[in-house]
């Protein structure tokens, strides 16, 4: 009788969208399925790549997760609050940048992550803003940030409990850190602490964000390492990337958003609770 009670406190839209939100951050996209299949089956993460990958690939999504943060504390229209995220626009920009990355291979893949994660951490930005977030706010700045830890179930993650409440939860210290470092000591020591690689809590954030988003970016190698993929492929694998972040933003924000309306308490337990009626359903 309890979750009764507890869906009788959301407005049917609201729990729809509760639904929605869960089905696209719980499951593996079809578009992250589509990655997989284009190159070869990631078992393992990076230890699958040749050696002189991967330390190659950790670096680059360290500096990528790194330049975007700065390159994003400069934010965009505090007036367009709750207007329609720019999402085609941002599509079209990372679709360039795969071009590029697929006409020269893996020598254009640094380049390509630099560049398509810039944009992506700009359309999370916009998907916040579109969903009420202050994007000027610190705060709303660093749960940007954690979309690229976001990227959904797998089979491959069984020494990680990945759901969506577990994985906010396991950030939840060092975003809480990171937040009052910057209170305290603004904008010029984060550039500087990022700009150093010293154990302030913005770096170890990243850290942590890097090491659930390098699934994905392993993924995205895989197929882009493919000789004969060519700009075209690339550029549809950079569409199929950000399509797959841009659902995970949305979802992630639409939450946020009705966690300010009701509380997370709620929004969290309905949460849970629709995983648990849909695990009796299955059985």
């Amino acid at each position: 009788m309890t979750h009764l009670v507890q869906l009788d406190k959301i407005a049917l839209e609201d729990l729809a969208l509760i639904k929605k939100s869960k089905k696209n951050l719980d499951e593996v996209s079809f578009l992250m399925r589509a990655l997989n299949s284009i190159g070869t089956p990631i078992d393992s993460g990076l230890e699958l790549l040749p050696e002189k990958y991967q330390g190659k690939i950790s670096s680059t999504i360290q500096k990528a997760l790194q330049l975007s943060v700065k390159a994003n504390l400069k934010t965009l229209d505090k007036e367009k609050q709750f207007t329609p995220s720019s999402n085609i626009t941002y599509k079209v920009v990372t679709g360039l940048s795969g071009a590029t990355g697929g006409f020269f291979g893996v020598a254009g893949f640094t380049a390509d992550l630099l560049l398509s994660t810039k944009f992506m951490m700009r359309s999370i930005m916009d998907i916040a803003r579109s969903q009420g977030e202050d994007i000027h706010d610190i705060n709303t700045q660093l749960s940007c940030l954690q979309v690229f830890a976001l990227g959904g179930n797998s089979d491959q993650d069984d020494e990680l409990d990945t759901s969506y409440y577990a994985t906010r939860a396991a950030l939840h210290t060092t975003m809480n850190q990171t937040s009052a470092y910057i209170a305290e000591n603004g904008t010029k020591k984060i550039i500087e602490s990022l700009a150093s690689q010293t154990a302030a809590p913005i770096a170890k954030l990243i850290n942590q964000v890097a090491a659930r988003f390098s699934v994905q970016v392993t993924e995205k190698f895989a197929a882009q390492a493919i000789p004969v993929i060519g700009a075209a492929a690339g550029a549809s694998i950079n569409i199929l990337f950000i399509t797959h972040f841009q659902k995970i933003a949305t979802a992630h924000f639409t939450l946020r958003r009705l966690e300010r309306k009701y509380s997370k308490d709620l929004i969290q337990q309905t949460y849970q609770q629709l995983e648990v009626q849909n695990t009796a359903i299955d059985q």
